[in-house]
């Protein structure tokens, strides 16, 4: 495991999570956590308390920072984007695990579970729904125009995209650089079909990124929770989403 692309906490012991285990012990598989764009390991998942919480069940905990945010390297050429399952293999242990995604974060985790499906006991995938099923092309350049700076003022969206952008410790370049990176693997349901350990599809009612039916419906072991009155960036911090990742994941 790579000591520079992960996070593990540990609520008994700091060790290594390649440490002695029981292989038929749920609650001795570790927890990976992977953030959204403009996210990172600290801000999304200890912010919230989750990594805590999860800690407190007796699991190990192993943060990700994806390339471009948190303390991950920040690269300005888009290219250096195209794949984003690095960091993630990087930090994963020699043993499946349990896994948590928000937006980008469960983008990457679905892609690398449709490559390497045996790396992944349960995986829980949150703000992502029919949207990956569709290509926006406006929509993406309305984001970079916002994280650029170049944005209409009415187009609240892509202001929003721009204040993610523009909080201290981002890197605005390279957070645009992602937005444009090469789209060479695309989550058909094909591939999703691949993707045959237990899935919790979480997404709120009011998620742009919605319905969440369709995802769930493409993968042969996926559950749908629509959380009530949740938009796409409150998802991380909802109570009803972190109650039904932690029960999915026998962590309470």
């Amino acid at each position: 495991m790579s000591d520079h692309a992960a996070f593990s906490t540990d609520a008994d012991d700091p060790g290594d999570a390649d440490d002695a285990h029981d292989p038929e012990d749920p609650s001795d598989v570790p927890v990976v956590l992977v953030h959204g764009w403009a996210g990172s390991f600290v801000e999304t998942w200890q912010r919230s308390g989750m990594t805590t919480l999860i800690a407190e069940s007796g699991r190990t905990v192993i943060g990700v920072d994806l390339l471009g945010h948190g303390t991950a390297p920040k690269p300005h050429d888009p290219e250096a984007y195209e794949d984003l399952t690095t960091r993630i293999l990087e930090a994963l242990p020699d043993r499946p695990v349990d896994a948590i995604g928000f937006s980008l974060g469960a983008l990457t985790l679905l892609q690398l579970a449709c490559q390497q499906p045996h790396r992944f006991s349960r995986i829980v995938v949150a703000g992502i729904g029919e949207s990956v099923f569709r290509h926006d092309e406006a929509q993406r350049q309305r984001m970079i125009a916002g994280v650029e700076g170049r944005a209409d003022a009415s187009d609240i969206a892509a202001q929003a995209f721009g204040n993610y952008a523009d909080r201290p410790g981002q890197d605005p370049v390279a957070l645009a650089a992602v937005l444009k990176r090469p789209r060479t693997y695309a989550l058909t349901r094909d591939r999703l079909a691949a993707v045959t350990c237990p899935v919790l599809v979480a997404i709120g009612d009011k998620d742009f990124a919605g319905p969440g039916q369709p995802l769930a419906d493409a993968m042969p072991n996926a559950t749908l929770a629509v959380l009530r009155n949740v938009d796409h960036f409150a998802t991380p911090e909802a109570f009803a989403f972190m109650d039904a990742a932690l029960e999915f994941l026998d962590c309470v």
